[in-house]
């Protein structure tokens, strides 16, 4: 108590404007008149109000979005064993691409919109969403490409062709929803960086209500099936763009930095394609980690078992971590707004809480996990002899869900800093260099199964969170402030020559 009555005497109220508080939470970090336990508690309370606001929803969000993927395939799996398959594969192995590509190139806008808003250059925010929503609408035409023909691709990475054909119909039905990633991604990385989030979870909310009911509608009382449950969940990625886009056009919080469409959407595309490119590299490779694991586990012995366990621990892998995704936001926004704003000591402390809290959660979900381990596959399917191979890989989904209470957040934090091409060379080495081929080792050589793929998985994975955090500790935020202010003037010289026109 005594610590939020001493914040609150460095300015009003914390109720204000966020940039006002990361000033007062600069101010006190700097503060050498308290002791370094005072500083530590003011500054404590001051970057929890600032992070519960913006992670709370963005965790909402996040776990919203993922149930509708996940809920879709609760009503493929109760279809049968080989739609679960089917649904697991085109969702994880062929809609893991697109959603990758899209959020990846959409993070540049994280960086951009974020750095911009902490320096005050409001106006910048809608231009950087403008041009990544053509940038990526264009990049959805190829895309489209790799769902029109997955099924003779699956095929020839080995799949049997009854799950191909399944799952190619499951695809077919995410085509459009390629297009909707294309300009969610951008309006979702706009909002986020004003710390504007608390609509978007109602949206998503609202959206996840009419998605089960016409779920339920389409796949079983109208019978349409794999391709009547993807159709869905593609119109209602539409549903949140649309409500998302309204109200931006209608919300006062946005009437700064959102002043309509220009022209200058359309200049240094070349430049920004460098900055999305390399984020695109960087989420994909993490994204494409985990889908590769799928597409392997359709190559053992028994395919369908494999896929069907595998899919369920990744479904409540993706679910659980889908809080360190929210925190990852925050971490991104935070850092980037911070870093923006000129404050080195608040962009480092918010690091450091932010990475504490996301893994202290984690540690939760890990137990709950191994303590609900023989139970946790009939939420999906009724079969037994999945639910004991799901129970056989829970200890290493449990250790799946520690790394991910740090990993994504430190992610984030190259994200808020602009270090994308870093992290691409680092995800490189460590998922394509060591843990794929580690885990193909384990599990065909020795015979490790499934078991022995998702090891060498976790341990590309550890060693990549070893070196973010490494990288992240020896970080100088006085010259990453320095770097962020160089990058806003340099995109802002670019715009001069069309803001005189």
């Amino acid at each position: 108590m005594e610590s939020r009555v001493e914040a609150a005497q460095y300015q009003p109220i914390i109720e204000s404007e966020a940039t006002d508080a990361s000033c007062r939470l600069e101010n006190v970090l700097s503060d050498t008149n308290l002791s370094c336990f005072k500083r530590l508690q003011i500054a404590s309370w001051l970057e929890l109000k600032l992070l519960v606001r913006l992670a709370a929803p963005a965790v909402f969000v996040y776990l919203i979005n993922n149930l509708m993927s996940l809920s879709t395939r609760v009503f493929c799996g109760h279809l049968g064993n080989l739609e679960l398959a089917a649904a697991s594969l085109g969702n994880s192995g062929i809609q893991l691409f697109a959603y990758g590509l899209m959020l990846g190139m959409g993070s540049a806008v994280e960086t951009l919109c974020g750095q911009a808003y902490g320096a005050g250059r409001y106006e910048m925010l809608g231009v950087y969403m403008q041009r990544a929503t053509f940038v990526l609408l264009a990049t959805g035409v190829p895309v489209m490409m790799v769902y029109i023909f997955c099924k003779p691709m699956l095929i020839l990475l080995g799949e049997s062709t009854a799950v191909a054909s399944a799952a190619a119909l499951f695809v077919y039905g995410l085509i459009p929803q390629i297009f909707a990633y294309a300009v969610n991604f951008p309006i979702q990385k706009f909002l986020q960086a004003q710390s504007i989030v608390l609509p978007s979870a109602y949206i998503s909310a609202a959206t996840l209500v009419l998605h089960l009911l016409l779920s339920w509608l389409v796949v079983y009382k109208f019978g349409v099936g794999l391709i009547g449950a993807s159709l869905v969940l593609s119109l209602s990625w539409y549903i949140i763009v649309g409500a998302q886009f309204a109200y931006i056009l209608m919300s006062d919080k946005c009437k700064h930095t959102w002043t309509g469409f220009s022209v200058q959407a359309f200049s240094g595309i070349c430049e920004f394609l460098k900055l999305s490119g390399s984020s695109a590299v960087m989420l994909c490779l993490e994204t494409w980690y985990f889908q590769i694991l799928v597409l392997i586990a359709g190559l053992l012995d028994n395919p369908e078992l494999a896929l069907d366990s595998l899919s369920v621990c990744m479904a409540v892998s993706g679910l659980l971590s889908m809080v360190s995704v929210g925190f990852n936001a925050a971490a991104s926004v935070r850092v980037s707004n911070e870093l923006g704003a000129g404050n080195p000591k608040a962009a480092a402390f918010s690091v450091v809480v932010v990475t504490s809290i996301s893994f202290i959660i984690s540690v939760v979900f890990a137990v709950i996990v191994l303590a609900l381990r023989h139970v946790i596959s009939y939420a999906f399917t009724s079969g037994e002899v999945v639910a004991n191979a799901v129970s056989e890989l829970c200890p290493l989904l449990a250790l799946t869900l520690l790394l991910n209470g740090v990993q994504p957040v430190l992610s984030g934090v190259a994200v808020g800093c602009g270090w994308q091409a870093f992290v691409a060379y680092v995800n490189i080495a460590c998922y394509y260099i060591v843990g794929i081929p580690l885990g193909c080792l384990l599990g065909f050589k020795f015979n490790f199964g499934a078991k022995g793929i998702w090891s060498g998985m976790i341990g590309g994975t550890a060693m990549q969170t070893i070196i973010l955090l490494w990288v992240t500790i020896r970080t100088d935020w006085k010259k990453e402030v320095e770097k962020a202010k160089m990058r806003l003037d340099k995109w802002e010289d670019k715009q001069q020559p069309l803001l005189k026109n």
